[in-house]
């Protein structure tokens, strides 16, 4: 279970109040008979008054698509930069890590399915609003901590938290970063863009017929990571699974592609080992070592994990 980690020690109380300025909330669903359709992500969920979509996130309740992990926290932790992973953004820093329930795909080896899985009321949550996450920030700063981290699960199915605290946490010069599997619909990203300083997207293939199998949308992720590209740091992760993410001629495919919108970026080729509902061999050295020769070729910062 996740649970809200060294919480007596974190929660201190910052010693003035945050002053900040309003943001804009925007909500956007349309009819689908007596069904609300969240546009959030590509999934398109058809929800029906007190039902939830798919990520279990989001639900329908007095007739508008609501978020229903805002700021209901599972996990909360100081954790090194280098472990979102990011490389190459800010190294030898700390990272205030936050993570709630939630997630739109479901992979068969997912490394965190009890709460990616997990639903309202399926673990004790701790709220905490926009503002106290970044005073608690603001007060880890005395730790090396340079911002706040959405993390754990799929941060992105909580996206009005995500977008509301990193407005505010920008303002008091925090970094912002998201750690996601990039499945968000343009117009929402579009609003998160401004916000985010450091990304970490999951590129969990490059076959759009595996995307189906595991839930998500190829595209999607392609546009996320060009996109947040043009505003950001972007840093790619793709573990190699047996069976699913293993095809060398398609990772070749996917590393000329990323060349394309950057050589620079960075890439993450990590090992896979058995989660979940998915019990084949963890990913030998041999694979991951010629994977990484494939990178290379096309890539110049890549970096090998789970090793």
């Amino acid at each position: 279970m996740s649970t809200i980690e060294n919480k007596d020690t974190l929660f201190e109380s910052p010693n003035e109040v945050l002053n900040t300025t309003p943001y804009e909330d925007v909500r956007s669903a349309k009819t689908a008979g007596d069904r609300l359709t969240c546009e959030l992500c590509p999934r398109l969920c058809q929800i029906p008054e007190g039902g939830t979509g798919f990520c279990q996130a989001r639900g329908v309740l007095d007739g508008e698509i609501k978020s229903l992990n805002y700021g209901e926290l599972l996990s909360v932790a100081l954790d090194p930069i280098e472990k979102k992973p990011l490389a190459f953004f800010k190294p030898g820093y700390n990272v205030l890590s936050v993570g709630t329930f939630g997630c739109n795909m479901n992979c068969l080896f997912c490394q965190n399915h009890t709460i990616a899985r997990a639903k309202v009321g399926d673990y004790t949550t701790r709220y905490v609003s926009p503002k106290e996450l970044v005073a608690l920030a603001l007060v880890k700063r005395k730790d090396d901590n340079i911002g706040i981290a959405f993390t754990y699960n799929e941060p992105l199915v909580g996206f009005e938290y995500v977008r509301d605290t990193a407005q505010i946490a920008r303002q008091h010069n925090l970094e912002t970063i998201v750690v996601t599997n990039g499945q968000i619909n343009e117009a929402y990203l579009n609003q998160l863009l401004p916000y985010i300083t450091a990304w970490n997207i999951d590129l969990k293939s490059f076959s759009k017929e595996i995307y189906g199998r595991l839930g998500g949308d190829l595209d999607t992720t392609l546009r996320t990571i060009r996109l947040a590209n043009i505003a950001s740091h972007v840093e790619v992760t793709t573990l190699i699974v047996p069976g699913i993410s293993d095809d060398q001629e398609l990772f070749k495919e996917q590393v000329k592609y990323l060349s394309t919108i950057d050589p620079d970026m960075p890439l993450h080729i990590t090992r896979y080992f058995p989660r979940y509902r998915y019990d084949e061999d963890a990913t030998s050295q041999a694979v991951l070592t010629e994977f990484y020769d494939i990178a290379t070729r096309y890539l110049n910062r890549v970096r090998l994990g789970n090793v």
